[in-house]
């Protein structure tokens, strides 16, 4: 499951994607409204997404923010793990957040790895193949 914070991040570039091809940054408040996300909780989501380079951001009159790449090239799987972190339901099946598990005393033996790899796996083969446009189709 993601967090909320990951599905707002999820609305507030789904709003900015429909607004690329302007190329005219939107205010927080602006997106906020819309897409009725509580603006203090914005700020540090698009903050965070900008940091991590899938947003750029525009002082003074007429600034805001706005995708830092073509919304084609920008991958769910990326802005999930900037949000949540690892997509992997257990870290010992993260490809990016590995960590081993305390409690056990053999991967090779645990009973459980091999379903949290394909739920893994499958989340990924979603979250690696949908970009941003793909979420503007139905909108």
């Amino acid at each position: 499951m993601i967090s909320k914070k990951a599905k707002y991040a999820l609305k507030a570039l789904t709003r900015l994607t429909l607004n690329y091809e302007s190329r005219k940054p939107l205010l927080i408040s602006e997106i906020s409204e819309t897409e009725n996300i509580p603006k203090k909780f914005l700020e540090a989501i698009l903050l965070e997404l900008r940091n991590n380079g899938i947003l750029q951001s525009q002082k003074g009159k007429g600034g805001g923010y706005l995708l830092k790449l073509p919304p084609g090239e920008v991958k769910i799987a990326r802005i999930i793990r900037v949000i949540d972190g690892p997509i992997a339901p257990l870290l010992c099946v993260s490809l990016h957040f590995y960590d081993k598990c305390e409690d056990c005393s053999s991967e090779e033996a645990c009973k459980i790895r091999p379903l949290m790899q394909q739920i893994r796996d499958a989340n990924l083969t979603v979250y690696e193949n949908t970009t941003l446009q793909d979420l503007t189709y139905n909108v």
